[in-house]
This record gives C-alpha cells, sequence and structure tokens, in this order.
C-alpha cells in the first residue's frame, strides 16, 4: 500500500468545482479545504508508488482548474 498526502493550488474561483471532480475518485479517501498557501489536501491510498504517480499526475493534475500540487508520502516506522 502507498499513502500519499497531496497539496493542491486551484484557480481563484474554481475550487468547488476541483473539490467536487477529487472527491468522486475512488483513490481520494479524504479530502479537505484549506486556507493559506494551498487550497485543497488529498488524501490517496492505492496500491504502490507507481499507481500514486499515475494518479498524481494523471487525474488530480490533469484536473481543470488545479495549478500545482505538491505530494507528499506516508512512511511506516
Amino acid at each position: 500500500m502507498a499513502l500519499g498526502f497531496v497539496l493542491i493550488k486551484v484557480s481563484p474561483g474554481k475550487e468547488r468545482r476541483v473539490y467536487e471532480k477529487l472527491a468522486k475518485l475512488k483513490e481520494v479517501e479524504e479530502l479537505y479545504p484549506l486556507f493559506g498557501e494551498y487550497d485543497l489536501i488529498a488524501k490517496v491510498v492505492v496500491r504502490d508508488f507507481e499507481e500514486l504517480s499515475d494518479v498524481v499526475v494523471n487525474k488530480i493534475r490533469s484536473t481543470d482548474g488545479v495549478i500545482e500540487t505538491k505530494t507528499l508520502t506516508g512512511a511506516k516506522f
């Protein structure tokens, strides 16, 4: 299993539309609006880091209105 927290910047005025689209992705387990440098944070849980990369690049970044992402990967102690 791979876990990623994706910080997402969105074009002004498109926050709700992007939120609604990303919330429908099966890989996005949690999604929250933020105030500050980033507009949304998504908790993405997938099979492996290759799939995490695919979700971020081909599903999240390709969403109309998404300007930038920053992915933080989870680790186990």
